[in-house]
């Protein structure tokens, strides 16, 4: 039963080591390996499968009397299952993709209301939303716009700074 618990507490800390060291037994071979534990034979998969042959060998061994060789082949079996779930999880995990960011250029069209007047020469201030967050930016516009006036995004200047016309109704 020790050898069981000890291939747990094995694989743990094979599961500690590869989350805090992840890559670094790649590179420490120089590329040769490119590939081969980015599969079934990461070290998380292994981890996992080491852990569960352990800990459920050393079930099987202190609950029923099928002795080393039936808790050997429950634990391979509950480490098998453990392995190709966390190969299938972390597969999914890698394929997750998320939306683009927002860039300035998805400002241009948006409406906004003017936070601080706009004066002929020069910047003021206008609140837009741009994926449903509020952003306060510069604002120039050909002539003079009253704070308080609807406004749309002509063209983005800048990261901070865009072009506006006020909103004729």
């Amino acid at each position: 039963m020790d050898w069981f618990v000890g291939l747990g507490i094995a694989g743990l800390v094979l599961l500690l080591l590869s989350l805090i060291f992840d890559g670094v037994l790649e590179g420490l071979f120089g590329g040769v390996l490119d590939g081969l534990f980015d599969g079934f034979l990461s070290l998380p998969v292994i981890a996992g499968f080491v852990s569960m042959l352990g800990f459920g060998g050393a079930i099987v061994l202190g609950t029923t009397d099928l002795g080393a060789p039936g808790a050997t082949a429950a634990g391979a079996a509950a480490g098998t299952a453990a392995g190709w779930l966390t190969w299938k999880l972390s597969r999914a995990l890698m394929r997750d993709q998320t939306a683009a960011a927002p860039r300035g250029g998805d400002l241009v069209g948006t409406s906004g209301s003017v936070v601080t007047a706009i004066p002929a020469e020069g910047y003021g201030e206008v609140l837009v939303y741009l994926a449903g967050q509020p952003l306060k930016l510069a604002a120039r516009s050909s002539g003079p716009v009253a704070r308080g006036a609807e406004v749309w995004v002509e063209s983005a200047l800048s990261a901070t700074s865009v072009a506006v016309r006020p909103v004729e109704r």
